[in-house]
């Protein structure tokens, strides 16, 4: 419980990084980053699973690169639903899904979780 707790926070600090680097991702707190990476996770688990299998096939033909577009509309998705968390644009959102991505790892790398 405890490791799915700080990843959850290295989540939400990750964001808070990244809408600091990107001007098209806005964050009005810590409290709206740390429901986004909760809500975030529950459509990447659930909406973003199923897009990627259905997507698989494109996957195949583009190396992979379908799965950015697949990953920032979970943050735009994400975005709809919180409030206080918001991404402006589709370009905006798949940037700051790859962002989102290497700052998560890194910070996920340096803390050994």
């Amino acid at each position: 419980m405890r490791h799915w707790l700080i990843l959850w926070l290295l989540k939400a600090v990750s964001i808070m990084i990244v809408a600091g680097l990107l001007p098209g991702i806005q964050v009005s707190g810590f409290a709206a980053a740390f429901i986004a990476a909760a809500v975030m996770a529950i459509a990447s688990a659930t909406l973003g699973l199923i897009l990627k299998v259905v997507l698989f096939p494109f996957a195949i033909l583009t190396l992979g690169l379908v799965y950015l577009l697949v990953n920032g509309f979970m943050l735009k998705v994400t975005s709809e639903i919180v409030p206080g968390f918001k991404v402006n644009g589709c370009s905006s959102a798949v940037i700051g899904a790859v962002l989102l991505s290497l700052v998560d790892y890194v910070l996920r790398t340096l803390s050994w979780v």
